[in-house]
């Protein structure tokens, strides 16, 4: 594949040149920023995230941030998840959807305080629509993207080093909530969360400044550990499930589609935008649904397009995530597949660029 050209377009991060000095091998583009994909190999570095820590630049989840004493009606506005429940200090996984229904991002969202949130994005243009919603309902709320740029600690290790740069009672913190932690006098936003299911923080850097200070820091304490530059890892964000917006699922897809129905709710009391839409969803049930799918023979290229799924001639479904799993010795996938066919243990056939493969339906996912 061609090279990527840099240009201003293309953002940096504060993190860039400890990539870069970490020995970075390719990119992909996420939000307009960079993004690693791949420093030793993606087979060695799924290898090393699954034993030791990894410190990822995960910059390019930019933040939605939400100010003003509309910000919290504004948010449950975005998003069919209740949020009435929600307290300072907790992170949720929210589905945002448009006035059809279908998914517009996947992010997770930060209660900093009753009238201030972050909205942590995965890659789509989240900011004019939001800007959009409050402009065009009147409410009074300040939307810009402010200056924070996550960093990600993550895999078995990662609380060791934590403690090492934040203080001991960074362990405290417990799943999808976060605390304010010190460092070199700068108050940082820490959420235990992140891409991967090894465990791991999530460091929400405000002032780009202080990003080589804090990468370096963190390289530093870890030398004892294994500590390495890393990023999100195909094969392992596959083996565990966890969705890429815009490649597994896109606006055409409601959430009940990518398996989000738990994260819905539908009813006279819901109040998102796209509640009629997401009700007749709900009514009628999905007619294709995201499932895990293992696929046969060797290693299978990479997939960077959707490929089609067969029963007997008949196209059932796509394959939108692929790549070989050294520990199941098998390949692992994200599909999209009819509901007629989405039972476990299901056999169909995929259309590679390599010719079609068998391959069946799953249970779950692996991890």
């Amino acid at each position: 594949m061609a090279l990527i050209s840099p240009s201003g377009r293309l953002r940096r991060t504060p993190f860039s040149d400890g990539v870069e000095a970490a020995g970075v091998k390719a990119y992909t583009v996420y939000n307009r920023m960079l993004l690693p994909t791949v420093f030793e190999s993606v087979e060695a570095d799924y290898h090393h995230l699954k034993k030791a820590v990894q410190i990822w630049d995960v910059s390019c989840e930019r933040q939605v941030e939400l100010r003003g004493p509309d910000a919290a009606q504004l948010m449950q506005l975005l998003t069919p998840r209740p949020l009435a429940k929600m307290q300072v200090g907790q992170c949720y996984y929210v589905p945002i959807v448009d006035e059809a229904g279908g998914m517009l991002n996947d992010p997770v969202a930060v209660k900093l305080a009753e009238d201030r949130w972050w909205i942590s994005i995965a890659d789509s243009d989240l900011l004019l629509w939001v800007k959009g919603v409050a402009y065009g309902r009147d409410l009074d709320v300040s939307i810009e993207e402010p200056d924070v740029s996550p960093l990600g600690v993550q895999g078995p290790l990662a609380d060791d080093l934590m403690a090492r740069v934040f203080g001991e009672t960074v362990r405290d913190v417990r799943f999808f909530r976060f605390g304010r932690f010190d460092f070199q006098g700068r108050s940082l936003v820490v959420a235990r969360s992140g891409y991967s299911k090894q465990g791991g923080f999530e460091i929400y850097l405000e002032g780009s400044d202080l990003g080589m200070p804090l990468w370096t820091a963190l390289m530093e304490a870890g030398q004892d550990l294994d500590v390495r530059a890393g990023c999100p890892n195909l094969i392992e964000r596959i083996e565990g499930g966890l969705l890429s917006y815009g490649n597994d699922m896109t606006r055409a897809n409601t959430p009940f589609e990518c398996g989000l129905d738990r994260f819905c709710k539908v009813g006279p009391e819901a109040n998102c935008i796209g509640h009629s839409a997401l009700q007749a969803c709900a009514d009628e049930g999905p007619v294709q649904q995201i499932r895990a799918l293992e696929i046969a023979g060797d290693a299978v290229p990479g997939c960077d397009r959707l490929w089609p799924l067969f029963d007997d001639g008949r196209q059932v479904g796509h394959v939108s995530s692929a790549v070989w799993s050294p520990d199941y010795q098998t390949n692992v996938a994200v599909a999209m597949v009819r509901k007629d066919h989405w039972e476990p243990g299901t056999p169909l056939q995929v259309q590679t660029p390599g010719g079609k493969r068998g391959a069946v339906v799953r249970e779950g996912f692996w991890a």
